[in-house]
């Protein structure tokens, strides 16, 4: 197995089934019966090599911002699908996302993140006015988008507005998974159309995938990898699935911290230069979850800066951390994390390097 991680190393690819052979290693490595050596710790060594030639020893913040837990959608696996009739809807008002801003500022942040269900409240000259007020009034700041899925027109408004970055996961790139995760009237295609739109656009574009979502095989993680590396994200979200209590999936396994890293690991030699969070969802998991994905080549994390009276409504999955602690905290607490295991919190946008 080291044979192929150094060559994932040298040429940052490898063939569909030398993925899947790291892939089911990775898996008896987990239960027990992989008979050589570890793996996975070679695999992080390798990753935090790559990730020092890029960025040193650097980890860059963005600040959530949650600005509405309604969305028009109903996937099987995220707590605020429309039909969880158990969750107290909010939205932010413009005023809310700007004071939000300004905390995140005077501590420190650089990028702030729009997150939010796919949500028509916010149509596009609204959503186009907060961008264009939060630049004016923060400059020196990335704003980054994770809205959901838009039409072209929508995409391009928000970019001249002053929007530089757009998260949107693909969770899956196999079409008879993504089927069993979606209801009917949503489309792996034209999530995928959505992704390539932006990055014509000019946004820096993260997708990204659950770990061990429901029905999901080590040939679906494969193609997963494949089609990341072919598509040439600036930035992927990787997190373990995290079955919520009012959804369909309530009484699924969830995804493991062990399976994830190793993912994170894999990405980060796939693509070198790749802005690779360590997930609010690992750190979920886990309680060491952020810095073991720092350690695994991960370079990003994303406190939350919403108003803690929200933060808890604002719900995908079961036990989010965090969700009482003012915004100072998260981010003392992470200064502290990261400088434990030898890496440093900055005070930067944190932009992809071309």
């Amino acid at each position: 197995m080291r044979k192929l991680i150094d060559k994932l190393y040298v040429k940052q690819e490898l063939e569909p089934d030398e993925l899947k052979e790291l892939l089911i290693a990775e898996e008896n490595q987990r239960k027990g019966l992989l008979q050589e050596e570890q793996i996975s710790e070679y695999l992080f060594e390798k990753a935090r090599q790559v990730r020092h030639e890029h960025y040193g020893n650097k980890v860059f913040t963005r600040g959530l911002i949650e600005l509405s837990n309604y969305c028009k959608n109903d996937c099987y696996y995220c707590g605020i699908r429309r039909s969880n009739t158990g969750v107290a809807r909010y939205r932010l008002n413009k005023e809310d996302i700007l004071n939000c801003c300004q905390s995140g500022y005077d501590l420190g942040f650089r990028t702030f993140v729009l997150q939010g269900g796919e949500d028509s409240h916010y149509n596009d000259n609204m959503m186009a006015d907060i961008i264009y007020t939060i630049k004016s009034n923060f400059p020196d700041c990335a704003v980054t988008l994770s809205l959901g899925e838009k039409e072209y027109d929508s995409y391009l408004l928000y970019f001249h507005a002053g929007a530089d970055r757009y998260l949107l996961r693909h969770e899956t790139s196999n079409p008879q998974h993504y089927r069993k995760l979606h209801p009917e009237e949503m489309s792996l295609t034209h999530r995928k159309k959505c992704l390539e739109q932006l990055k014509e656009i000019g946004y820096q574009v993260g997708c990204g995938i659950m770990v061990g979502s429901p029905f999901q095989t080590v040939d679906n993680l494969v193609e997963d990898l494949l089609y990341i590396k072919e598509f040439q994200p600036h930035m992927v979200g990787i997190g373990p699935f995290i079955p919520h209590h009012e959804t369909p999936f309530a009484a699924e396994k969830g995804g493991t911290a062990e399976q994830t890293l190793f993912l994170l690991g894999l990405s980060r030699l796939m693509l070198p230069k790749v802005l690779l969070p360590a997930t609010t969802a690992l750190g979920t998991i886990n309680p060491k979850g952020r810095e073991l994905g720092i350690l695994a080549g991960a370079n990003v994390v994303m406190p939350n800066l919403s108003p803690v009276s929200v933060r808890k409504d604002y719900e995908l999955y079961d036990n989010k951390i965090c969700t009482g602690d003012e915004a100072a905290e998260c981010r003392q607490c992470l200064d502290l994390r990261m400088k434990s295991i030898d890496y440093e919190i900055v005070v930067e946008r944190g932009d992809f390097i071309k």
